[in-house]
């Protein structure tokens, strides 16, 4: 789907190989939301270099069940004899319990997030996005602050550049609130694009409708660019181990890779053997996927323009003003020097925030009134309808 026949960042996992091995060889690993296709993918690739300990952490008991299945049953996968995966919160007392037992670790990386639009409707399903994206994420923080690692990394988005919608607003205050913590120990993230088929997107939904014989529905409007599973593991484990301090890493990936998802979505279709029926309304297609026969070369879809809350029609990596490096990777572009605000700044932001979830009603609109205040560029714009609105 990528139209990439191996990956993109190959070429600088390979050429740091020694770098990442000696970085990472017997070391204790800490991968948080390690259940997730991203913190999954993460995993596969450092496992590579045979740390020494890993212990994955992740509400989705599931997830984390099948990401052990997973990684044992690879050939010649390495995984250390000191594997652990907890099915708990981050957030939660225990978790302190086990990262002080472990003495803290040498590597942590946090992918536990709210990284959909689709997550964002109302003042509570905001409130639960900061909570996750950024409150709790603070709370790690400063528990690592009493032991720090040597290597950190929070996953961000490329939606925190310039952003419209309060999950990329929330991941903006993200990267702001871990970089004021870059005093007291090494901070890199990374803006990175769509993982393809990533649990919860939209083109894993297409394999999910197509099982269930029910029609596709895309965007004609919206542009996208897109790693692989694989990728978003590499890119990850590139920014962990070999980021300096107050580092962002992004792909380099030209604005002619961006595609939209009806385009995708006829191209998946046809890969399947399919003819794309494009229906003019959802009940249309919903008609057309209840009657046709399991032989039928025709498959209905729905193409439309977007009109829901915090859809960014293209995607950007970095902002105007901040400092790049490009030549340090083949693959990877890096925003360096990035100026950390204060903490000071950062317990204001709490102080405010915190001050109104307290009250018994409060608004949505008064979040993002917060959240301008914090972030000088972001435009959000309520329109009134959101993504759980679309079929």
């Amino acid at each position: 789907m990528t139209k990439r026949k191996k990956s993109m960042f190959l070429a600088d996992v390979e050429g740091n190989y020694n770098k990442l091995y000696s970085e990472i060889k017997d070391k204790s690993v800490l991968v948080i939301g390690g259940a997730g296709t991203i913190g999954a993918s993460y995993i596969r690739a450092i496992l590579r270099f045979k740390p020494s300990k890993l212990v994955v952490v992740d509400i989705n008991e599931n997830g984390l069940t099948e990401l052990t299945r997973d990684i044992r049953s690879t050939y010649e996968m390495y995984i250390p004899e000191d594997y652990k995966a907890y099915p708990i919160s981050y957030a939660d007392p225990i978790f302190e319990k086990i990262f002080r037992a472990e003495n803290g670790f040498d590597i942590v990386a946090n992918f536990s997030a709210h990284k959909h639009v689709r997550s964002e409707k109302d003042q509570y399903s905001v409130e639960a996005m900061i909570e996750n994206n950024v409150i709790k994420a603070r709370k790690l923080l400063d528990l690592l602050a009493e032991i720090p690692p040597k290597h950190f990394f929070c996953v961000s988005t490329d939606k925190a550049a310039n952003p419209v919608n309060i999950m990329g607003g929330s991941k903006k205050i993200m990267e702001d609130m871990i970089m004021a913590y870059s005093d007291k120990f090494k901070i890199c993230t990374a803006r990175f694009a769509n993982v393809a088929f990533s649990n919860g997107s939209l083109l894993a939904g297409f394999i999910e409708r197509i099982m269930k014989h029910q029609p596709l529905a895309a965007p004609s409007d919206v542009r996208r660019y897109f790693v692989s599973p694989d990728e978003s593991g590499q890119i990850c484990m590139l920014a962990c181990i070999l980021g300096e301090n107050r580092e962002i890493f992004f792909p380099k990936l030209g604005e002619e890779q961006m595609m939209t998802f009806s385009h995708i979505c006829d191209e998946f279709l046809n890969s399947l053997g399919y003819e794309v029926k494009r229906c003019k309304s959802d009940e249309e297609a919903k008609k057309f996927a209840y009657e046709i026969s399991l032989n039928t070369k025709e498959y209905p879809v729905v193409y439309f323009e977007s009109d829901t809350t915090g859809e960014k029609d293209f995607e950007e990596f970095f902002t105007p003003g901040e400092e790049l490096d490009m030549d340090r990777f083949k693959s990877l572009g890096v925003i360096k020097n990035i100026k950390a605000r204060s903490l000071k700044e950062i317990d204001n932001f709490f102080t405010d925030i915190d001050c109104l979830f307290a009250k018994a009603n409060f608004t949505k609109e008064e979040i993002v009134k917060i959240m301008m205040d914090f972030i000088p560029n972001f435009q959000h714009e309520e329109k009134g309808k959101n993504l759980d609105q679309k079929m």
